[in-house]
């Protein structure tokens, strides 16, 4: 309770703070970003560079109310069909600018739900893909699922396109919960889908669970994470739930009062986390959790963890692309985000542009701060050394800057001769140590708890 109590005095029950799966963060995209600029930086990519790609399906057959994501209902399939078809056509304008040689690192499906797609749609969406940019060696092909719209000829459709990983959105296996929040997804469907993904050689398997749920206890989400384990995932992300009805509207459905208090909320991730590391789990950053032998593990133990929109990854490629409405890309030089509305980025593509709205050009120490920022989420330390080898930085300018984090932190930050570390005590705080190096203004910026 004492380091809970320091916890307190520090702010973390009280701060919202950003995720850092970019810096700057997206509040922070302005419109110098555009076509012209995506295009110029497309081309810009070397010849027979590995690149990653994300594609941004933004339908779902019915709207969870915890989610926050950019999607949209729809019971036809009609909306999901066009939209594949504007898909084929970015992929056309995306193909006249890469240079040659260009291999996939990275292909995830993301959503709402890319399994809404009928079977032949997605059998002919991932062959646009791979025309335009094969799979190189061991890259990955991962897609979202849900097991309530999955069925034998989507799975045999997306395990034919060359689908190596699945991801499975569980939130919380509790009946009550899920009537809380809008999810109807039992125990049974789910592991049936996870069955049929491995009967059909689909090895690899991510899972997402949520604490902070409505009605969510230390007694339900232990035994949700153990149903879980008995599915045996090898990375499972534990968010935490963020209730912002102000910027997801379909949020006012969940019962405020019975979403769990700050300090109840660490406790939640606490039991969970706790559990996932007595089955074996490796604790990666401040929210993941891999096998052993799984390439997150393995990539947090050599050093090599990394940190993007999907959260963390062991993918080093250098260029994310995004397709779709809302989807980011990143490049060396910057951000570029499309259109998030679908009617906005359906209307670009059909006249033969990139649907770019926003986006953000690294200036000054963009580059350097986003560097310590991931590292401090990744492996809760920076290195000088690094810093001042690879980013040009003095060893001057980032003291000033641990100094700072020390003025602020006190002993829950440990500044040495080699760099600055979070100790285990306050890795809780990892996400508000990383905002001492944001030099932007956070105020007006709605972000999540920082537990």
């Amino acid at each position: 309770m004492a380091e809970e109590a320091q916890l307190a005095r520090l702010g973390l029950f009280d701060a919202r703070v950003p995720r850092y799966t970019s810096y700057p963060t997206a509040p922070h995209f302005n419109s110098d970003v555009n076509a012209r600029v995506f295009r110029d930086w497309v081309r810009a990519i070397p010849e027979g560079a590995r690149i990653s790609l994300y594609m941004h399906v933004p339908f779902c057959r019915r709207l969870c109310w915890f989610c926050a994501c950019r999607t949209q209902g729809t019971a036809s399939d009609d909306p999901v069909r066009a939209y594949a078809e504007v898909l084929k056509a970015e992929l056309a304008i995306l193909a006249a600018d890469l240079p040659r040689g260009v291999t996939l690192s990275r292909l995830h499906w993301g959503g709402g739900t890319p399994t809404m797609m009928p079977p032949e749609v997605m059998a002919e969406v991932a062959r646009r893909v791979f025309d335009v940019v094969p799979l190189g060696p061991d890259a990955e092909f991962s897609v979202e699922i849900d097991p309530n719209e999955i069925d034998d000829g989507r799975l045999d459709a997306l395990a034919a396109a060359g689908m190596n990983r699945a991801s499975i959105g569980v939130q919380d296996f509790d009946p009550a919960i899920q009537e809380a929040i809008g999810r109807d997804q039992t125990f049974e469907v789910t592991k049936l889908a996870i069955d049929k993904l491995r009967a059909r050689g689909i090895a690899s398997l991510n899972a997402d669970i949520l604490f902070g749920l409505p009605f969510q206890t230390r007694e339900r989400i232990a035994a949700s994470v153990q149903k879980l384990l008995s599915l045996s995932p090898d990375r499972v992300a534990l968010y935490g739930y963020a209730h912002v009805p102000w910027m997801a509207r379909r949020q006012v459905m969940i019962p405020s009062d019975a979403l769990p208090r700050p300090e109840e909320r660490l406790r939640l991730f606490e039991t969970a986390r706790d559990l996932f590391v007595a089955d074996g789990y490796a604790e990666i950053g401040i929210d993941h959790f891999a096998l052993p032998s799984d390439g997150l593990a393995v990539a947090a133990r050599e050093g090599r963890l990394r940190r993007n929109f999907q959260g963390y990854t062991d993918d080093t490629a250098s260029v994310l692309v995004g397709l779709g409405a809302s989807s980011i890309s990143r490049f060396p030089q910057g951000y570029a985000q499309n259109a998030p509305s679908t009617s906005a980025y359906t209307k670009a593509v059909r006249a033969g542009e990139y649907a770019t709205a926003k986006g953000h050009i690294f200036r000054g120490e963009d580059v350097l701060r986003a560097r310590m920022i991931e590292a401090l989420m990744c492996d809760f330390r920076i290195d000088l050394a690094e810093l001042t080898r690879d980013f040009g930085a003095t060893d001057a300018q980032v003291r000033a800057m641990f100094d700072r984090a020390k003025a602020e932190f006190g002993d829950m930050v440990d500044v040495t001769a080699v760099g600055i570390a979070i100790p285990e005590r306050a890795r809780p705080l990892t996400r508000m140590i990383a905002r001492a190096f944001d030099a932007y203004d956070l105020s007006k910026s709605g972000h999540s708890p920082a537990v």
